[in-house]
């Protein structure tokens, strides 16, 4: 699919077909490379990075159990899987005196783990135009909000928010600023999509309640997404977990590409809330059917999404992660279920 097709479906302006991907982790690739080669091969529209995410650091390989790495901001990494990404084991401001010494990255430079190569991504971007191909700038997973609890640490910042800590305002506004430094250098670039992640759910509910989020996180979201909006550049939001209570408010903070989770969500919410008013990006099911479920559940459960979810106005694209613990013939099914019915 090229670039003004993808954004017809992004922007509700129509659509003949729903863009599609599958990304198989690292960690399952290594299980079964050429099952899996095979597999890309047969489906090779499925397997086409549609946002076209800029030259990513290189890291051979990129995750390794047992490794620890330090981010840019000061936090340490730890891994416990091959191939995925591990969680924060020691947070830099766990202690809010160590505030004034916080080292905060410089936007002009660096990434999250290794420094952002301006030009060759400034290149990449240029080809991929030339090419009639989309282009996407990319701001780390977890870029505000578990930000704030990779510094912090979880409890802690559960009770800064609890209690109304001061500090919390200004680490926000640290954050924040980096955010805006960062993206406007992509959008000086004239990306077409900047892409945000951040898990804002649990599997049952929000994280923190819906009026917490208005406070302290709705209000720089709507600052950092405005930004890309009045330079005419949409808004992709990845948020894993329950997020059904704020579904209007992030429309209003200006997301316009949304990538929910489907099943701790609900098909019927999602249609409720989002159907019609923003494109969504459905997260497929990575915690059950997927990965446990026989090949005509899957293939239900895939069809389901797409006759829910589905318009002539487009404003629906599909995203299946593959994770450990998914067999061979299970990501054969997702494949040819996605094949089957994205048109």
């Amino acid at each position: 699919m090229n670039r003004e097709q993808w954004l017809k479906v992004a922007e509700l302006k129509g659509c003949d077909q729903i863009p599609c991907f599958v990304l198989i982790t690292d960690a399952v690739r290594k299980q079964w490379p050429d099952k899996v080669d095979e597999i890309k091969q047969n489906y090779p529209e499925i397997f086409t990075d549609h946002l076209g995410f800029g030259p990513l650091p290189a890291e051979q390989p990129r995750y390794k159990a047992g490794q620890t790495q330090i981010d840019r901001w000061g936090c340490v990494w730890t891994n416990s899987y091959d191939g995925i990404e591990g969680v924060v084991t020691h947070h830099p401001l766990d202690d809010w005196a160590r505030l004034k010494d916080l080292k905060v990255p410089d936007a002009a430079a660096e990434g999250h783990m290794n420094d952002i190569d301006w030009q060759q991504t400034a290149l990449h971007i240029r080809n991929r135009k030339a090419e009639g191909k989309l282009t996407c700038g990319f701001i780390f997973h977890g870029f505000l909000f578990q930000r704030l609890y990779y510094l912090r640490g979880f409890e802690n910042l559960m009770i800064d928010i609890a209690t109304g800590d001061k500090n919390l305002d200004r680490l926000i506004d640290i954050v924040s600023t980096f955010n805006k430094e960062l993206a406007a250098r992509y959008l000086a670039l004239g990306v077409d999509v900047m892409w945000f992640g951040d898990d804002l759910g649990t599997q049952t509910a929000l994280t923190i309640g819906p009026d917490d989020f208005r406070r302290y996180i709705k209000p720089a979201y709507t600052e950092i997404f405005s930004m890309c909006r009045q330079a005419g550049t949409d808004v992709y939001l990845h948020t894993d977990g329950c997020i059904v209570e704020i579904m209007p408010d992030l429309i209003e903070a200006g997301v316009t590409i949304i990538n929910p989770q489907d099943l701790c969500n609900g098909l019927e919410n999602i249609k409720k809330h989002l159907k019609g008013k923003i494109c969504i990006d459905l997260d497929i099911d990575r915690q059950s059917i997927v990965p446990f479920g026989t090949a005509r559940q899957i293939d239900d459960h895939i069809r389901d999404c797409i006759e829910t979810l589905r318009s002539p106005k487009g404003g629906l694209m599909l995203v299946c992660g593959i994770y450990p613990g998914t067999g061979i013939e299970n990501i054969e099914a997702v494949c040819a279920a996605i094949d089957k019915y994205r048109r």
